[in-house]
C-alpha cells in the first residue's frame, strides 16, 4: 500500500520517514507480525533497539513484508556496554546481525550514561561506520543538552536525538538546543503511556474539528513541527490510523492550543541517573 508521508532530511541527504513504527515491548511472533502489518499498510521506518530484544522478530516482518531492503528506513540503538570505539562497530555487527541486514539507516546511542563517562568514543566508533557506508545516519537518544554539548565540542554532530515527548512532555529547552545545532528530534511514546493524554478534552475537541482521533491530533502536532514520531501499535487498525495524518493541517492557533498542554515535566526516566 503507498501511503503519502512525510520525509525529514538528514545529514548526507538521507530521508527519513517523520512516523516509524516503535516496537517495545514487543518480541517474536508478536514484533513480526506487528512490523510485517505496519509495512503493507504504508509504513516505511521502523524503530527498534538491541534492549528491546527484539531484532530477530523485526527481521523476520521486513522479510515476510516483501519490500527491497532500500524500502525500509530501520532505526536501532545500541546498549553501554559498547560505549567505546570497537564496542560501536561490534554493537553494529550484532544488530545487523540480528536483523539480517547489510546496513543500518539510523544507528543511535541509546542512553548517553554520563557515569560512564566513554559515550564521545561510542559516537567515534559510528562515525567511522559511517565513513564505510555500513550506516548511513547516526544519532542519540535520551540525551540532555548538556550530554549533546560534550559531543558538539568535541565536533561529533549527532543527525537526531530520540527523547520521550508528547503534548504533556514537550521539552521546549531541548528543542530549541536541537534547532540551534540542525539536529532532528524524533519523538517516542509520542501518544504518552496510558490512556491520559488520549482522553485530553483540548485534543478531544480538536479531533472532532478535523475529523480526526485525539492520538491523530497529537502526532500531527509533532511532525508539522519538524519532529518525528515513533509510535508503538501491534493493532492494525491502531496502526493504519497513527498512520493517516498527512491529509489535514492544524491551524497556529490550534498548534498553540495544544502546545499549552505541557506540564513543564521531563522525561520519566532521568538520563543522567539512569542507561542500558
Amino acid at each position: 500500500m503507498s501511503v503519502p508521508q512525510i520525509h525529514f532530511e538528514l545529514p548526507g541527504a538521507v530521508q527519513m520517514p517523520a512516523v516509524a513504527l516503535g516496537t517495545w515491548p514487543m518480541q517474536g511472533g508478536e514484533a513480526a507480525q506487528a512490523v510485517e502489518s505496519a509495512l503493507r499498510l504504508g509504513y516505511r521506518h521502523i524503530d527498534t533497539a538491541e534492549n528491546y530484544e527484539n531484532e530477530e522478530g523485526v527481521g523476520e516482518g521486513i522479510r515476510r513484508s516483501g519490500l527491497e531492503r532500500s524500502q525500509v528506513f530501520i532505526t536501532t540503538k545500541f546498549n553501554k556496554k559498547w560505549h567505546s570505539v570497537k564496542g560501536a562497530r561490534q554493537a553494529w555487527e550484532n544488530s545487523v546481525q540480528r536483523l539480517g541486514v547489510e546496513y543500518l539507516d539510523l544507528f543511535l546511542i541509546h542512553w548517553p550514561n554520563p557515569d560512564q563517562g566513554t559515550y564521545l568514543e561510542a559516537f567515534e566508533g559510528m562515525v567511522k561506520l559511517q565513513e564505510e557506508g555500513k550506516v548511513r545516519a547516526i544519532g542519540v537518544s535520551n540525551f540532555k543538552p548538556t550530554h549533546l554539548q560534550h559531543l558538539l565540542k568535541a565536533g561529533l554532530e549527532p543527525a537526531v536525538n530520540q527523547i520521550q515527548m508528547n503534548p504533556e512532555f514537550a521539552n521546549p529547552t531541548a528543542q530549541a538546543f536541537h534547532r540551534e545545532h540542525d539536529i532532528r528530534t524524533v519523538a517516542y511514546s509520542p501518544l504518552g503511556r496510558g490512556k491520559g493524554l488520549l482522553e485530553q478534552p483540548v485534543l478531544v475537541e480538536l479531533g472532532e474539528k478535523y475529523g480526526k482521533s485525539a492520538s491523530q491530533i497529537a502526532l500531527r502536532w509533532l511532525v508539522q513541527q519538524g519532529i518525528g514520531a515513533a509510535a508503538k501499535s501491534s493493532s492494525p487498525e491502531r496502526q493504519e490510523e497513527n498512520l493517516a495524518i498527512f491529509d489535514f493541517e492544524l491551524n497556529s492557533e490550534d498548534i498553540e492550543r495544544i502546545n499549552s498542554l505541557d506540564t513543564g515535566q521531563l522525561a520519566n526516566l532521568d538520563a543522567d541517573n539512569f542507561g542500558h
